[in-house]
């Protein structure tokens, strides 16, 4: 038994996999709970809880990791260009040959293709297959900050393109106000509270993973209230996630080769370069998508694309771990 679950956990098949299945199982059941309005709503706890989970963040951003990275130029830039131009311009061409403009199926396959790479699991999975660790860091952290200024700004592209209103420079002020501005408080204060977050990384785990579970039940909620979900394939664009987190992890392999990067580095590339954030995603599309109705249907691409790069990218990177041990 410990064994089946040891190789469960590192496929991705974990409490918070399971969690995240029972919380869209209960706001199917009970979506009332969503919808309900005290002194206190589920908005005004993960908007503080948002907040918060991003101060830590800028606290656990080490000024010696930023300046070490700066060295390997050429990845960090491929790797950025692939997470913010190659993988939304994949989509937008495919958006415009099959795209349906009525579709909030395609607004949150565009919403995942512009998300920033994730932290964690991108560099456990470059860990575990023997990749750079340190230029793994380095991407994650710069990607997600730079997700906070690029993520609005093609999405103001593609719903404009789709004759959605969509208001730009409001939705930057506010993920700058509840995004930006703790993590540069929390990276000011990383001297002093550094040590003391990295102690407390296991109860502040548990702090990200209740408040991205009260944003899904939320969002979900509210979405089955509204009953959104009836009539949509659920089951073709789990194929389609598939289908393009396999083509992205294609992609990231051949041009690591292509422009000869040495095998830590290949490794880099691929795992950060193919993944997107399901953290991310669910904060900033609090603000980015305002009616919790439309964010649930839109937060269903990247929870099916999460799922997706945890269970096949943990197994990937086991085996090039191996590979890397018969070495």
């Amino acid at each position: 038994m410990a064994s089946l679950k040891t190789h469960l956990a590192k496929a991705g098949i974990n409490g918070f996999f399971f969690l995240l299945l029972l919380t869209i199982f209960l706001a199917y059941l009970f979506p009332e709970w969503g919808q309900s309005s005290g002194r206190v709503s589920l908005d005004d706890l993960t908007y503080y809880g948002v907040t918060i989970i991003f101060f830590f963040y800028g606290v656990k951003i080490s000024p010696a990791t930023l300046k070490v990275g700066l060295f390997n130029w050429r990845l960090h830039l491929w790797i950025q260009s692939t997470t913010f131009l190659v993988f939304p311009a994949l989509i937008f061409v495919c958006y415009v040959f099959f795209g349906d403009a009525d579709s909030l199926f395609w607004l949150g396959t565009f919403y995942l293709a512009v998300l920033p790479s994730t932290v964690s699991s991108s560099v456990v999975m470059v860990s575990i297959a023997g990749g750079n660790l340190p230029a793994a860091i380095f991407n994650a952290s710069i990607s997600s900050l730079l997700g906070i200024f690029i993520t609005p700004l093609w999405m103001d592209l593609f719903l404009s393109a789709s004759e959605t209103d969509f208001a730009l420079w409001d939705t930057v002020g506010q993920l700058v106000l509840q995004i930006f501005l703790p993590v540069g408080f929390g990276f000011s204060l990383h001297r002093y509270l550094g040590a003391w977050v990295q102690r407390r990384s296991r109860q502040l785990k548990y702090f990200d993973q209740t408040v991205i579970l009260l944003i899904v039940f939320s969002a979900f909620s509210q979405s089955f209230g509204q009953n959104m979900f009836a009539g949509q394939n659920v089951l073709g664009l789990g194929l389609w996630m598939l289908l393009l987190f396999l083509v992205m992890l294609g992609v990231m392999y051949g041009v690591g080769k292509w422009l000869g990067f040495n095998r830590p580095d290949r490794i880099t590339v691929l795992f950060c370069g193919s993944k997107k954030s399901l953290v991310q995603a669910a904060v900033m599309g609090k603000v980015l998508f305002p009616d919790p109705v439309v964010f649930g249907v839109v937060l269903l691409p990247i929870m099916l694309y999460h799922t997706l790069q945890l269970i096949i990218g943990s197994a990937l990177a086991e085996r090039l771990g191996a590979e890397k041990a018969a070495i």
